[in-house]
Formats: structure tokens, sequence, C-alpha cells
């Protein structure tokens, strides 16, 4: 039992490392710790008694208490209450944790003190917090995978969030941004009778002008409602010294920029003045726009695509083009894990093929930027080491300039069909990561090329060998439904290497209906029969959806995104319900659910509640006179 307690003990360990909190082990180096735990005696001999571990982050104080068998994770009272008695205290975690954070909190003056409970080990295992305050009141908490919820970093977050259930910082702002986007999108309706395609175009443009507002170049007081120069040619004019401000090059596409930009100046409902804002409603949009959206974009350090976000709440609100197009938004969240998926570097040049309005490029730059430790590596990344193509003209002049106002100095975007660029010219771009969210339900028999497994395959086979690659898709798109798609699946194993597959939530895009999961490969290089890939079964993502928000992070999210890393990059192994390791052939389908088997044993609990709730059913089933179902064939023959 020793031997497997101290397993347990190395592992907690390793999880703190991970999570890079400190703590002391058996006993604390501060003096006020140290001298509490001279009379935290477990069986109650006032004696000296040590946790696991113990220590501080910020002004909070964990304490770790672990059990090498889960069966010894928790014992209740009769009343459901986690019980105090000294065997319980002794021989499970949850109750000897909170055993030794009850008596910190008396014999301490620290006031903010979460015990953890921890049993099992890195396979299966069980993680619970309990919350104690000076007044010695506790209170459960969700159990976790990790402790990277605890760090210095997101200490305070959860925090809030969890143990005063209050909405974070962020979780208000974005509220707000959902809030406005709804005000500007019934503003952009009731004063400019605009398609839905061009709202987010006069959203964009307008952003491009206020970014002269630093050079001089732009003053939203000389919007003015004049007849003879209307305020959509001065915005029109900002947009275009914009743009060569910008360095966007060749002239071709600017000039495709600004043609996309020209209902700003031609259509006159815009230019004049509206009764009841007494002034036109460019005028009002920019001013909206300044306000509630500029600064944010211009300066939050934040990889959130603001204008997609906008988008997508245009979208929603219009019943617009977006999804008969297959065109399917990526939410922040993914973008993010994309990047930490491939282990992005600042040395790294990356494609998206199907931009939409450029969130992956921009989590990726984020990414790369903050990695990177010089400015010429800084300005290399912005001007060189970003690429996208989007085939729709006001998705690419959008995704142009979300990039534009992020800074990355050139936006190196095309505007055309990505399935008829030669994949050996693509290869030039010497990219090293492909990232990809492709249009959703295109294709058919009569159109196969637009399978998403076949621009799965036009990306892969773009890339440089070795190149990393993610791409997310429908989870139909991995089991290959058609003849043609199942052909795709065993081309690209005989060109490149699947490393495996991400099933994700039904709510991960939210509102659209479509199941999606995260597909890794390795280009250029053929698919082993011997290889192991990971499927993991990541549908409890820490996400909720939230009533007139739609998806939002709970607390849970940084937790289990911190396990699945852990998990895909081997840095310990799961249980088969979250990850099967296995070989693959072209015709299975690439889906945890497909190879899932259920390999945990039942316990005598288990067992014993089986049995119940059989004999149950069998007792009630008789009650009412349908004893007959229970009874063998052979009786069954001679009534």
């Amino acid at each position: 039992m020793a031997k497997k307690e101290v397993k347990t003990d190395l592992w907690v360990w390793e999880l703190l490392k991970q999570a890079d909190i400190c703590l002391d082990a058996q006993g604390s180096t501060i003096l006020e710790i140290d001298n509490a735990l001279k009379t935290a005696s477990k069986k109650g001999t006032g004696r000296v008694g040590f946790p696991e571990y113990v220590g501080v982050v910020k002004d909070y104080l964990l304490v770790i208490e672990d059990k090498a068998d889960v069966s010894k994770h928790i014992k209740l009272d009769k009343g459901g209450v986690i019980s105090q008695e000294v065997e319980a205290v002794t021989d499970y975690a949850v109750n000897g944790a909170l055993f030794y954070g009850k008596h910190l909190a008396e014999y301490t003056s620290y006031k903010k003190i979460i015990a953890f409970g921890v049993s099992g080990d890195e396979k299966k295992h069980k993680i619970s917090p309990v919350y104690i305050d000076e007044t010695d009141f506790y209170r459960e908490l969700p159990e976790v995978e990790s402790f990277i919820s605890f760090n210095k970093e997101n200490i305070d977050e959860y925090f809030v969030r969890e143990i005063l259930q209050e909405d974070t910082d962020a979780e208000k702002e974005t509220t707000e941004i959902l809030k406005d986007a709804a005000t500007l999108h019934e503003d952009l309706r009731n004063y400019g009778n605009l398609k839905d395609t061009d709202k987010p175009l006069i959203v964009s443009g307008i952003l491009l002008a206020l970014r002269e507002i630093e050079f001089k170049n732009f003053a939203i007081d000389e919007l003015t409602g004049d007849d003879i120069k209307t305020d959509g040619d001065k915005i029109y004019r900002a947009i275009s010294d914009n743009l060569q401000r910008a360095n966007v090059a060749p002239e071709v596409k600017k000039q495709k920029l600004l043609s996309q930009f020209s209902l700003i100046k031609d259509t006159a409902k815009l230019n004049e003045i509206e009764p009841k804002l007494q002034k036109t409603p460019l005028k009002h949009f920019t001013e909206f726009l300044y306000d509630k959206m500029y600064r944010s974009i211009r300066y939050s350090k934040s990889a959130e695509d603001y204008l997609g976000r906008f988008y997508g709440e245009f979208m929603s609100y219009s019943g617009g083009d977006g999804q008969t197009l297959g065109i399917v938004l990526t939410p922040k969240h993914i973008t993010e894990l994309f990047c930490d998926l491939v282990d992005i570097k600042p040395t790294d040049i990356v494609f998206d093929p199907c931009c939409g309005t450029a969130g992956f490029l921009i989590a990726a730059m984020h990414k790369m930027l903050k990695q990177a430790k010089t400015d010429p590596e800084k300005r290399n990344i912005r001007q060189k080491q970003l690429h996208g193509v989007e085939l729709q003209p006001y998705m690419f002049t959008i995704a142009t300039t979300n990039m534009i106002l992020r800074g990355d100095g050139k936006s190196n975007l095309i505007d055309t069909d990505f399935l008829k660029l030669n994949p050996n010219q693509l290869q030039l771009k010497g990219a090293t990561v492909g990232f990809m969210n492709p249009p959703y339900s295109q294709g058919s028999k009569a159109n196969p090329d637009l399978y998403e497994i076949a621009f799965t395959e036009h990306l892969l086979n773009s890339l440089t060998v070795g190149a990393r690659c993610a791409v997310i898709v429908p989870q139909s798109a991995m089991t290959g439904k058609s003849k043609d798609e199942q052909a795709v699946k065993e081309s690209i194993l005989k060109h490149h290497t699947l490393e495996g597959v991400i099933s994700l939530s039904k709510d991960t895009f939210y509102g659209v209906g479509t199941v999606p999961c995260v597909a890794v490969f390795t280009a250029g290089i053929p698919h082993e029969a011997d290889k192991i890939c990971k499927f993991i079964n990541f549908e409890n993502d820490g996400y909720k959806i939230a009533p007139h928000v739609g998806l939002i992070e709970t607390e849970s999210a940084k937790d289990k995104k911190a396990h699945l890393l852990s998990v895909w990059r081997e840095e310990m192994e799961a249980e088969s319900k979250f990850c099967v390791y296995t070989t693959i052939e072209s015709t299975d389908e690439w889906l945890h659910s497909f190879y899932y088997f259920n390999d945990e044993i039942p316990t005598e609990a288990d067992f014993e509640k089986t049995i119940g709730d059989y004999l149950t059913f069998e007792f009630s089933m008789v009650m009412q006179g349908r004893e007959y179902l229970f009874e063998e064939d052979g009786d069954n023959a001679k009534s």
C-alpha cells in the first residue's frame, strides 16, 4: 500500500509541476503553516500531522491529501455530508484534505483555503477541491482533471467564477460584445436598408477609416452630412489611405478591396441626414464603432476575432447566407486549441485556405508573437509567415481588414478558389502548419471535390513535407460515407499520416447543428501500418450554452483543455472512455466512438446497484400482472 501511495504522490507532484505550482511536501517552509501542522494529527492525538502537499498561491492556501485507490476517495455520513470521523479522516482522501483545511483555517491567518482530495493514478483518478473560509464554512466544488485552474495566472478567475459564482471581466466583456452586435445590427437594418453581406463590409470599412485618426488623416467631426463631399466619400478616402499605409499589395488586390467598400460612398441612404438621428447613418455607425469596438480590436492582446463575432451575430439575427454557403465561423477556443495541438513555433509559416474572417491566422499570429524574442522576428511573422485564401469576396475583405487591424503588416491573403490552385505551387510558400475549417455539406456525387475530406487532402498536398495540419470538420467526414470519400481517405494514408482525431461537443458551433471533430495530420509522410493513432472523446469540454449569449466558457474549461493536451502530447495515459490508442485502416470510421470499448471493471457497488435495479424492475412487473416476462421458454410452452 505504501508503495502505491508513493506512486500517487509522485504523479500528483508531476501534475503540480505541469500547472506551474510549487507546494511543500510533508510540511511547510512557511512558519505559520508549519506551526499549525504540529497539532494536526488526523487521529486526534494533538500531535504533528502532515498532508501530502501544502503551500500558498497568491493569498490562497492549498492543501492536498491523496490515496492510491479511487475507492478511498471520499466517505459520506448518513446525512450525505463529508464524514469527519477519525477512520474516515485517516482512510479517505477528501475527508483527510477537509480535516487539514479546517485545521489550517482555525490555526492560521489564511482566509481562503482550497483543500484537494486526490485518489488513483494518471490513468484513472479523481481530484475533488473543497473550499474552506475563515468561518469554518466549506463547500464541495466540481471535480477537476488537473491543477491548472489554481496557478497564479488562473486562481483569481476560478475564485470569482466557481466560489463567488459571479461573472468574470471576460464574461462581462463577451456579453457586452453580443449586446453591441445586436444593437448595431438593428441600426444597420433600420437606418441603412442593407443586405446581410453588406453589413459586415460597412463595419470593417469604417474600422479601417478609424485607423487614420492616429495619423490625423480622419476625424469623426468631419462627418457633417455635406451633399458635395459626402460622409461616404470621406470614409472611403480614409479607407484607401489606410490600405496604402498597410502596404496592401499587389495593386489589383487593393482595388478589389476598394470595390467592395465602394458601397459606403455609393449608397445614398447612408449619406443622407436621418431625421431621427440628426446626422447621417454613416456618422452614427462610425461613432458607435469607435466607442464600442475599435479600441478593443486595436489595443487588445486577445486572440478574440471581434469582426468574426460581429459577422456571426449578423448571420444569426438575419438568417443570412452563411450556412447556405457552408460558412461556419470557428470559435476562439478552437482556433487557440489548434495552435496548441500542433505546438506552433515563431518560426512556423501558417496557411489557412478557407480563412473566413481570419480567426485561425489571428490566433496563430498572437501565439507566435508571444514566443518571438526580437523585433525582426515579430516583423517577419506579421509580414511573411501568415497566409490565407478566401473565396467569398466580402469574407475576403473582412479577413483582410481583420488582419490589418491586428497589425499584421502586410496581410498575405488572396481572394480565389483554393481547390483551383495547384498544390505544388502552393508548396512554394513553405507552409509548415496548415489550419482549416472548410465549407460544410457542399459535397455530393456530382461535386465530390467539395467533400470536407477532399478539402483536407488538397490542403495536405499543399504543405511542406513534415508540416503539421489540423482541420475541423463534421464527424461524418471521418466516416467515409460515400465511395468518393472512402477513396480520398485511402489516398490520404498513402501520402500523409493521421496522428489522431478529437471528437468535439455538439454545441461547438452553437445554433448550426453540426457535430464536429478535429483531425490532426503530418503532411508528406505516408501512414505506416503500425502507426498508433489517438482518438479522443472531448465532448465534455467545459463550455456551456448561456441563454441570450450562446456558448460560454465555464471554469472547468481550462482544466479540461490541460488534460486533453497532456493526453495528446502523451505526457499521461487516459482511460479508453477518453482516449483510444490504436492502429487504423482507411475503411475505419476515424472517430473515438468507432474504436472505443469499455475496459472498466465494474466495482462491487456497481454490481450491487445493477442487481438491485433488476430486482426492483422484476417486482414492479409482477405487481402489474406481467410475471410472464420472467418465465422460461419451456414454461410458456406448457401454458
